[in-house]
Order: C-alpha cells, then sequence, then structure tokens
C-alpha cells in the first residue's frame, strides 16, 4: 500500500466553523458562560442579579439584572464578534477598567446554544425581546412587557459540539462550578444582591442582600466558621503602583484544600504565584497538610495589567509580580504574627462517642466510670461540683402568673401590637393522626439519635447564659459551651412532629394582617427584596391571598388561624410558659410561602415544621429593642427563659441527631481529669 506525499491544498475554513472553535476557546463549560454573562450585567451597573439553571446550566442558564439594558438599535449587532461599548482602539486596553472589552461573549455563547435576550433602558416605553442564533437575529426584535434592564436565557448549550457536552462533568459538578462562581462574584460585588436557584424549585441555593458587606456574604457563602476567624488586610504602594484589601483567617482555622478568592481591578482571576507566596506564610503557622481561607482584592495601575492574556480571562499579567507578592505575603505575616497570641483551641473530639459513630455497635459514655480507692472515697478529680437538683433563687425570678404584660403578652410587630397568650388546654382525648408521611418523619428522627449527647443532655446541670445564642452546661465532670439556638431548632422540630395535630393556641389579643407582615418583612435586607420582584404591597396581597388558601389545613394540624380577613390569629403553644420572640414574626409569614414545599406531603409537613422551628428558636435581636434598657430587659427575659424553660425542654424532648456530635452546636471547653494533669505536670 503506497500513501500519497502530495501536499494538501489550503483552504480558507467556513465562517461557521470559525465562530464555533473560537467560541470553544472562550465558553468551556456553563461556568464560563455564566462568568461573562456576570461581568456583563455588573458593567450595567446593576444592583441585583438573579441567576436560574437547570441540569447544571446545560439546558437552561438564564440571568437577570436591574442595569442599565441595551438600547433597541443595538440589538442587532450585540452578537456578532467584536461588537462592543467599552473600547474604541486598541491603545484602550491599557486604560480598560470594565469587565468586558472584546465583545466576544455573547456571540461565542451564540454560536454554541440558543440565545435569547430581552431588555428595557430607562427611556423605552417596553421591553424588547430577541432571539439568536450564530450571533445573527433569527427575526427583528418584538415588543414586550419587561422591567428595566437585561435578561438573557441561553439554552441547550452546546446542542451542536456533543463531543464538549459528553466530555463535561455531571449536571450537580456543573451546579456546583456555577454556584462557585457566583460566590465568589458576590463576596467581592456585597453591594448587588445577588440569587441562585434551580429552576423549577422554591428555594434558593444562595441568596445575598445588596448594600452588605464582604464579611457578610462570607458568612452567607462559607458558613460562620470561617467568618469568625476572619483577619482584615490592607496596604498600599505608591512604588508598585498598587493597593490591597481583603480577608484572611487567622491560626485558629484551616481546612483541607486552600480556598482563596482573587480579585485584581476587580476581575476574577487566579494567580498561581500569589497562592504559593501567602500558603509559605501559612505553613509557619498551621499544621501540615491544612490551608487557609484568602480573600484578596489587589488594584494595580490599569497601564500595569495586561487583562488579554487569556480566551476566558481567567489569568492577567502585571509589572512588578514578584514585589507584590512579596508585599502581599509580608502584610499577611504581620496580621497573623499579631493575631498570634489569641488563638483557640476546639476539643471537639471529646465528646462522647464523636470519634466512634462510622464504626457502630455500642456505645459507652466516658464519664461512666468514677474512679475510687479501696475505702470508697471519690478521688478529687472525679467531684462533680454542682447538683442539677439544687434550687436556684432566679427560678422564681422573671415570672409572674397573674401578669399579662411578660408571659401572657406578646410583642408583635414594628407596630407595638400586642397579643395575649392563651393557650388552650390540652384535651383529655388527643387526636390520633395515621399520616405515613408524619410516621416516617418520626422514623428518621429517631434512628438518627445520638445516645452519647443524649445523655450529656438527659442529665446535664445548666451553669449559665454566655450571651442569647451561647450558653455553658456542666455533665458529670466535663464543661460544654452550647449553641442554644441551634438546639433548639432540632427540639422544636421534634416536638411539632411528636404533637402533630395537638397543639394548644396561642392567641393574639388583636389580629395581625398577613398582607402587613408580609411588607414589614420585605423591608428587612435578610428577604432578598429587589425591584425587580415587584412591588412589596402586591407581593404581601399574594402572600395573604396564598395563605389563606392553605388556611384550613393550618389550622387543623398546626393550629395557626387565620380569618376570612386575612388576618393571623392564632400560632400554635409548644412548651408551657414559653412565649417566642415576635421580631420575627413577619419573615416566618413569607418563608411559609416561599421556603415550603407545598407539592408533596412529606416535603410539605417537613418543611413547615422546620421554617416553625426557626422561628420558635430565635432569640431576640439587639436593633429592635429601642433603648439600652429594653435590650436589657429582654436579654435577661431571654436567659431566664433559656434556662428555666427551655433547657428544661432539651433535657425532656430532645433526641439529638448525629451530626451534633461533628459541628459546633456542643463543644467540650473543659474536663476535670485533663486540668488535673495539666497541674500535676506543674
Amino acid at each position: 500500500m503506497s500513501t500519497s506525499q502530495d501536499a494538501g491544498e489550503i483552504r480558507r475554513l467556513d465562517e461557521t466553523v470559525v465562530n464555533r472553535i473560537a467560541a470553544g476557546e472562550v465558553v468551556q463549560r456553563p461556568a464560563n458562560a455564566l462568568k461573562e454573562l456576570l461581568e456583563n450585567c455588573l458593567d450595567a451597573k446593576s444592583t441585583q442579579i438573579s441567576v436560574i439553571v437547570k441540569q447544571g446550566g446545560l439546558k437552561i442558564l438564564q440571568i437577570q439584572d436591574n442595569g442599565t439594558g441595551i438600547r433597541r438599535s443595538d440589538l442587532g449587532i450585540v452578537c456578532e464578534r467584536f461588537t462592543t461599548s467599552k473600547l474604541r482602539e486598541f491603545n484602550d486596553l491599557k486604560q480598560i477598567s470594565t469587565y468586558g472589552f472584546r465583545g466576544e461573549a455573547l456571540a461565542s455563547i451564540s454560536h454554541v446554544a440558543h440565545l435569547t435576550i430581552l431588555t428595557k433602558t430607562k427611556d423605552d416605553q417596553c421591553a424588547w425581546k430577541c432571539t439568536y442564533l450564530d450571533g445573527k437575529p433569527k427575526a427583528p426584535p418584538k415588543p414586550c412587557a419587561g422591567n428595566q434592564g437585561t435578561q438573557i436565557t441561553v439554552e441547550d448549550l452546546f446542542y451542536n459540539i456533543s463531543i464538549r457536552r459528553k466530555a463535561l462533568r455531571s449536571p450537580a459538578e456543573e451546579h456546583a462550578r456555577i454556584a462557585e462562581v457566583v460566590s465568589r462574584y458576590a463576596v467581592h460585588n456585597a453591594t448587588v444582591g445577588f440569587s441562585l436557584k434551580k429552576q423549577g424549585e422554591n428555594s434558593v441555593d444562595l441568596r445575598t442582600p445588596p448594600n452588605s458587606t464582604p464579611e457578610e456574604n462570607i458568612r452567607i457563602v462559607f458558613g460562620s466558621a470561617i467568618a469568625n476567624e476572619l483577619l482584615p488586610i490592607s496596604f498600599s504602594d505608591e512604588r508598585l503602583q498598587v493597593k490591597c484589601s481583603g480577608l484572611v483567617t487567622n491560626a485558629n482555622y484551616s481546612c483541607k484544600r486552600c480556598v482563596m478568592l482573587l480579585f485584581i481591578n476587580h476581575r476574577l482571576v487566579d494567580s498561581v504565584g500569589i497562592r504559593k507566596g501567602i500558603e509559605g506564610v501559612y505553613a509557619a503557622y498551621l499544621p501540615k497538610q491544612t490551608h487557609p481561607f484568602i480573600y484578596l482584592s489587589l488594584e494595580i495601575a490599569p497601564q500595569n495589567v495586561d487583562v488579554n492574556v487569556h480566551p476566558t480571562k481567567h489569568e492577567v499579567c502585571f509589572l512588578h509580580e514578584e514585589a507584590i507578592i512579596e508585599a502581599v505575603s509580608k502584610a499577611v505575616d504581620e496580621k497573623l504574627l499579631g493575631a498570634n497570641q489569641s488563638r483557640t483551641f476546639y476539643t471537639q473530639s471529646l465528646l462522647p462517642d464523636a470519634a466512634g459513630l462510622a464504626g457502630g455497635g455500642a456505645k459507652k459514655s466516658l464519664t461512666e466510670a468514677r474512679p475510687k480507692d479501696d475505702g470508697g472515697r471519690v478521688y478529687d478529680h472525679s467531684l462533680v461540683r454542682t447538683n442539677a437538683k439544687d434550687q436556684k433563687l432566679t427560678k422564681f425570678l422573671c415570672r409572674n402568673d397573674n401578669d399579662d404584660s411578660d408571659a401572657a403578652k406578646l410583642q408583635a410587630t414594628a407596630s407595638a401590637a400586642t397579643a395575649s397568650s392563651s393557650p388552650t388546654p390540652e384535651s383529655s382525648t388527643r387526636r390520633v393522626l395515621r399520616l405515613t408521611s408524619v410516621s416516617n418523619l418520626l422514623k428518621e428522627v429517631n434512628t438518627r439519635c445520638h445516645e452519647g449527647i443524649r445523655d450529656i443532655l438527659r442529665n446535664h446541670t445548666f451553669v449559665g447564659c454566655v450571651d442569647n445564642h451561647l450558653a455553658l452546661i456542666q455533665h458529670h465532670t466535663s464543661l460544654y459551651l452550647t449553641r442554644t439556638q441551634h438546639l433548639c431548632e432540632q427540639m422544636f422540630y421534634q416536638i411539632l412532629l411528636n404533637d402533630f395535630g395537638n397543639f394548644g393556641v396561642l392567641k393574639f389579643s388583636s389580629a395581625a394582617s398577613l398582607s402587613e407582615l408580609a411588607v414589614l418583612a420585605l423591608d428587612q435586607p435578610e428577604s432578598g427584596w429587589c425591584e425587580a420582584d415587584g412591588s412589596k404591597e402586591s407581593l404581601g396581597d399574594y402572600i395573604k391571598k396564598f395563605l389563606c388558601s392553605k388556611a384550613a389545613m393550618l389550622e387543623d394540624y398546626f393550629s395557626i388561624t387565620i380569618d376570612e380577613h386575612g388576618n393571623l390569629c392564632s400560632i400554635p403553644y409548644l412548651i408551657d410558659d414559653f412565649v417566642p420572640t415576635m421580631t420575627g414574626l413577619p419573615m416566618l409569614v413569607v418563608r411559609l410561602t416561599t421556603e415550603v414545599n407545598w407539592d408533596t406531603e412529606e416535603d410539605c409537613f417537613r418543611s413547615i415544621c422546620q421554617e416553625l422551628a426557626r422561628f420558635y428558636a430565635s432569640p431576640p435581636r439587639p436593633e429592635h429593642q429601642d433603648s439600652q434598657e429594653e435590650e436589657s430587659g429582654a436579654q435577661s427575659k431571654w436567659c431566664w427563659m433559656t434556662e428555666e424553660l427551655l433547657y428544661p425542654a432539651l433535657r425532656q424532648h430532645l433526641l439529638p441527631p448525629q451530626h451534633l456530635a461533628h459541628d459546633t452546636s456542643i463543644l467540650n471547653i473543659a474536663d476535670l481529669h485533663n486540668l488535673y494533669k495539666v497541674f500535676e505536670r506543674c
């Protein structure tokens, strides 16, 4: 067999092939497409950005903002390659200060997906909608209804590149990559509100309020364990023309993988040099194979940065790289050196049976045996210092059964409306509800019980409240720090399941309007409301109508009474003498509408019980008190209820789930045996 040695003919590639090859460089996966679209939203001066995805962004990837919008006259070329409003000539790259500049994002996406743009500027009388294929509109833009801003919908990503689509990870992993991009931009752009959800689901995967701070958004996205250990970093160098600000974790926190959020001139990038430099600093403070959390924002003179060195703009080049890395590392080292004196160490492994969960089998409490000598005397290091049966004078304070203003009145909403508690006595004949869904939920609670923590809570001695969130309890010779709200959420959830359909009633002295409560909740930053969601009054009316349609079920099963005028008249009575903090009532009304899965019975009952448990377990918030005296009074009353009502109820009702052995809900902070070992060394 002979092979031809003739030279092959060189031909010009078809324009469609060229564009699809270029699109594959810019849009490598759904997360890359979302990053480009997010940057366009931020360039448009948006204050609220909402992202909806389906199947990890492969089926649907939709992003909506309330920015400046796109002019109708520009819709004809907006998806063509190298069409941009941010660049006029090549020298403009030296002073580029926006995210997008090449005009390739929308063009690339339109060549590998079905793209639809719905947009409206402030001068337009209506919105305009246009669908694109291979960079060209399928038809002229059509007028339609819409809010100011732009909504871009990407459907069937990589429908015409089957190899690329097959090479991608599972939808769950692609969704995780999308969530990572949104969360990182949410931390850096704290003044902008972000939300991410899957299409067809009521709950959101991520929501950050507008006008927040990076610290608060880190708490929302990455959790309190990181947020509580953050140290601020900042410096500037006129010689290098660089400014740096950020947050890094101190020596108390470490994780198995380094998490670094790096923004250079507000662009999310990665830099191996900066990462290695900072990790080299932490090597002197953290144990081996552990890493920090890093958030840094570098502002470098635009003429010193080349942002056009990577197709996805994931990397940038900048002058004086080694000097800047050294300056950043020095700033981190100085901050850690100054904070090293306040290092603390959690001893979660001292919890009974926490390390033996995976092994199964019979479990034994660490405090079960108490060493004695031959004469029966208990050694000093095994003495229990307090007795749970001792009576305290504080038990009889902050309580007056004949006073309607304390135990029998609720401070309702910001309008200063009050409600009197009139619990309905439990009937002598208890209703028997044979609901399979409730039985399944109770079985789930029983099978996940951790016997070691259950023994601690059943036989503990209450020491005192640290604040509204933390308390100290003693079990035998060990002292534990507990998170009251976390434990109470589990307890109230279980009470709601065990007493399902048999609750007493807390009646309000004056009914509260559901629509007014909803508007009060939407005024709060944690609600995540934005103008794109519609007016607060219309949303309040919708929430009122929706809950009224569920009134019969809520009253029958949960003792939540709603009258024919849409007023909330009562809530369930769960623990004797306990009245929840009413500042959370407006948010409860909204969350019963938005966070409850009303489609299936079991999910519905589970989510309603979870939302009610969250409400009942919430302590009073200082910002809702008008004066220091009111704040002090509310705090002392909550501390009394914590000691005299909540922790006795925890002792009686709570079956602690196994995950409490691994989080920070209950921490062993001191043990008499170990303290004596320390004294013996001295």
